[in-house]
């Protein structure tokens, strides 16, 4: 059976990472968990309206409200690093920079998640 692959690609086993479909999914389904999870964000800052530090905090250290935010969090940042990536692997050629921005990407990525859940961590346990 003939393949359709160029000898060039076939020297250098080019071809499908199997790693498409993975990513595609989780960016849906991320971005549906956004969706949900944003409204709770905003469901909750329309609640918070005009009450005092007191009050926020309190509300703020409710286990289901925390794990809410970090649900958001874990979600809006996968969400993000995978949009970053593709627009990367999309737009920049050379080998060297693509590889440096995609890790920059992914420590960006994990610098706001964590800072993220620190202070909701912080807010929650009462620090």
């Amino acid at each position: 059976m003939k393949t359709m692959r160029t000898p060039l690609k076939k020297v250098r086993y080019l071809g499908s990472a199997k790693e498409g479909t993975d990513h595609f999914w989780k960016q849906r389904v991320t971005a549906v968990a956004n969706v949900f999870l944003g409204l709770f964000l905003v469901w909750l800052i329309a609640s918070l309206i005009g009450a005092d530090y007191g009050t926020v905090r309190q509300k703020l250290a409710h286990p289901l409200i925390a794990l809410a935010l970090l649900a958001l969090i874990l979600s809006a940042t996968i969400h993000m690093r995978l949009g970053m990536q593709t627009i990367i692997e999309d737009y920049v050629h050379a080998e060297g920079p693509k590889l440096a921005a995609l890790m920059l990407n992914t420590f960006f990525a994990i610098f706001i998640a964590l800072s993220s859940v620190f202070a909701v961590l912080k807010l929650s346990f009462g620090a």
